[in-house]
């Protein structure tokens, strides 16, 4: 049940935002999982999400900006392109799914996912490069950023899966997250599901999202190859547990 308290409600909702946009800007992943952890305790998802990919917009902003050069967007395209395509699915599916039987569903597949891959340190998928498989796992990825602000989630995995450098697999999931959830702002908003609480929400929690997520990028450059892959594995692995509490 979400509270209503104005205080516990303003506590959760910052610190929320910076410790997304921390994470994020370390990492450039885990965005949507933080915030759905934190804000999914003080509004409903039909007001939650809607922020979630507005403020998961602004976080991403500044670590692309200052890692531009140093990231690998080579296999950024098909993923985009399909992307798009499942925003509004997902925002059509996020009135007519049971959300709890989605959450434990997702909540086991990162779980057993994350332990997996904990536990297989040198295990990868060996596939080439082929863009059907790479814009099927971006639609399926468009379609969870519309249901539940978790846009990078499958890509993330699907990179993940193949330990690709770290430059790759941030310059394909990150810029992929901040242009799906530009695309899902202009669709919820002609949709009407951006309020003006979304409005207000935001603007409280717009300077710590973009101080975290500044911060964040100062640490990035201290993280190396298999820091970076536990990191992320630690982190999918949380956001399955958080998922079935």
């Amino acid at each position: 049940m979400p509270i209503f308290d104005p205080s516990i409600y303003l506590l959760i909702l910052l610190a929320g935002a910076f410790i997304a946009a921390f994470v994020t800007g370390a990492v450039g992943f885990a965005d949507g999982l933080i915030l759905n952890a934190f804000w999914l305790h003080i509004m409903e998802p039909s007001a939650a999400i809607p922020l979630v990919i507005i403020s998961g917009l602004l976080i991403h902003i500044i670590p692309l900006y200052k890692l531009r050069k140093t990231l690998d967007f080579s296999r950024l395209k098909p993923f985009v392109l399909f992307g798009v395509i499942g925003i509004p699915l997902g925002m059509w599916a996020l009135t007519r799914i049971d959300p709890e039987i989605f959450k434990v569903s997702i909540g086991f597949l990162l779980l057993g996912y994350g332990l997996w891959m904990l536990i297989r340190v040198k295990s990868s998928v060996k596939v080439r490069q082929k863009p059907a498989l790479d814009g099927i796992v971006g639609l399926s990825g468009g379609f969870m950023g519309g249901f539940a602000g978790l846009a990078g989630l499958l890509p993330t995995l699907w990179v993940g899966m193949q330990n690709l450098p770290k430059n790759v697999q941030r310059g394909t999931f990150e810029p992929y997250i901040l242009i799906v959830n530009l695309v899902g702002i202009a669709v919820f908003f002609f949709a009407g599901r951006i309020t003006t609480q979304v409005g207000v929400d935001l603007l409280w929690a717009f300077p710590a999202l973009i101080f975290g997520s500044w911060l964040g990028v100062k640490v990035y450059p201290f993280i190396n190859e298999a820091v970076f892959r536990k990191t992320v594995l630690v982190l999918i692995l949380l956001s399955g547990l958080m998922l079935l509490i």
